[in-house]
């Protein structure tokens, strides 16, 4: 089977229950259904869409993305969700890199389509709405489509979700997950929140991350529950949307949990209806569980990453809570493990690197044999995130991948920041190090060494950044110095940068 037979079914036995809310339209199961099924028809019939192929989509949250998802899952296609908050070179490069036949943009990023087809000339643009550029609007595509919509040789071990996460190397990898990835994935989504067809999610984090896409949403609809979506998140519409359409589930992550608890509706908002909330992405300061938990609502986290689905480690409704650093046990589908550097399992208390195991890791990176040689090891995923296990079994992650910052629930390898600096003409080194923010949990900081009779600006470098990298990678704030700390092998020593930029001013 796919995973749009369980819209299917779903349709089947409950025709008028409301699958998907947005902007204040109800959509049902049985017409959600119709809907996949339209639409993989025309994308068949009209686009050429088969087995394999690559269909991206760069919108903000509507339920149309999820109609892509599952009718690219019964095609047997794969569905390339775009960050829109990403440059348009970046776009280029992974729509490129990942040979994209057809591309939806919504009517929001149509002032993109022009440079995207420029670059990428043989693309076939769709536009949800009326996205200027975009050579048919996707109702008058569905109109068009004909045929049963359908693919031969077509079940859940087909590849069906390609995320492209940013790389130590300075270029995103894309992560292939199958369609067994997101259905197990969603099987530990519901046990670990007691997840029945009778809950209301509310989704507000992007479907662009599998965070927003897979946490709670696609475990929902697998179930037949009801899921309300937000275009993208903004404080005080997630509360509202709290009081009046009472969901009984939501995922936040720090920084938007931070947002929340800052909007001046916060003490008074009425939380009743939540069962819990999650989180994860990053570490969670307890001092926000503990204000989530002081107004009633239990704080569930979870860890993972894009090539985990992400579901991987989990605490759970009517499991213990009170661990409040701990991001869990290993969830009851998959394996996790934390090993020393010569790959034995560390003993308790002691620091390593976690490994996770299960039918919800990804299986490889796209056109990337080194790299997947490199994450995957007889059969386990190397996250290259550092924690420690208690005598519970609980894992607590204390580091995380190499030099990576986390910048309100967003990646950001400092290596992707560097080649950018590095092409600029009047840097001869650079280096980028997250410094602590009390708002996005870390921001990038760039130390430049500046060629030789060079006066070159910070100005200068921010806006050459800023006009190939996505904004919240532009570094806040220009160091420059005389030389970057090395070691003896001649390789930066962030950690080293990061102590500087962390330590307190001088008095």
């Amino acid at each position: 089977m796919n995973l749009a037979e369980l819209i299917e079914r779903n349709a089947a036995f409950t025709p008028d229950k409301t699958a998907l809310r947005f902007e204040g339209r109800a959509l049902g199961y049985a017409d959600f259904a119709a809907r996949i099924a339209q639409t993989a028809r025309a994308l068949k019939s009209e686009l050429g869409v088969g087995r394999g192929d690559r269909v991206a989509i760069l919108a903000l949250n509507c339920p149309d993305y999820l109609v892509l998802l599952y009718a690219c899952a019964r095609l047997g296609a794969i569905l390339l969700p775009l960050n829109w908050r990403l440059a348009v070179p970046e776009q280029v490069f992974i729509l490129s890199d990942a040979s994209a036949k057809v591309l939806v943009v919504e009517q929001t990023f149509s002032a993109l389509v022009p440079s995207l087809k420029e670059a990428l000339p043989d693309i076939r643009v769709v536009g949800l709405g009326a996205a200027d550029g975009a050579e048919i609007a996707f109702d008058d595509l569905l109109a068009q489509g004909s045929g049963d919509g359908h693919n031969p040789h077509i079940d859940e071990r087909c590849p069906l979700l390609l995320v492209y996460t940013s790389g130590t190397t300075g270029r995103p990898k894309g992560a292939m997950l199958r369609q067994e990835a997101l259905l197990w994935n969603g099987v530990m989504s519901q046990h670990m929140h007691d997840m029945t067809a009778a809950d209301h999610i509310l989704t507000v984090l992007p479907f662009f991350h599998v965070g927003g896409l897979n946490i709670q949403t696609t475990p929902a609809l697998h179930l037949g529950a009801t899921v309300t979506i937000h275009a993208r998140f903004a404080p005080d519409a997630t509360l509202q949307a709290i009081a009046q359409d009472k969901p009984t589930l939501t995922v936040l992550v720090p920084a938007t949990i931070q947002a929340v608890l800052a909007d001046k509706s916060w003490a008074t908002t009425d939380l009743l209806s939540l069962r819990a909330l999650s989180t994860g992405s990053t570490q969670v300061p307890v001092p926000l569980i503990e204000a989530v938990e002081a107004r009633g609502v239990p704080v569930l986290q979870v860890y993972g990453s894009t090539e985990t689905c992400p579901v991987a480690v989990y605490t759970r409704i009517g499991g213990d809570l009170s661990r409040k650093q701990s991001t869990g046990l290993p969830g009851i589908l998959c394996e996790a493990r934390i090993v020393d550097d010569k790959g034995r399992i560390a003993p308790v208390g002691a620091a390593g690197e976690v490994l996770v195991r299960g039918p919800n890791v990804f299986f490889e990176y796209w056109g990337n044999e080194a790299a997947t040689g490199e994450a995957l090891r007889n059969g386990w995923y190397h996250t290259g995130d550092i924690g420690t296990r208690d005598a519970d079994g609980y894992f607590y992650i204390h580091d995380r991948k190499k030099n990576m910052i986390i910048s309100g629930g967003e990646n950001i390898y400092p290596a992707e920041v560097e080649r950018v600096l590095h092409g600029h003409p009047d840097v001869a080194e650079a280096a980028v190090i997250g410094r602590p923010d009390p708002k996005w949990q870390e921001v990038p900081v760039a130390y430049v060494v500046r060629r030789a009779g060079s006066d070159c600006s910070a100005d200068v470098l921010i806006a050459h950044l800023s006009a190939q990298l996505a904004r919240f990678k532009v570094p806040r704030e220009v160091v420059f110095v005389e030389t970057l700390p090395r070691n003896a092998l001649g390789k930066v020593q962030h950690f080293m940068l990061k102590e500087q930029a962390c330590a307190p001013p001088p008095s």
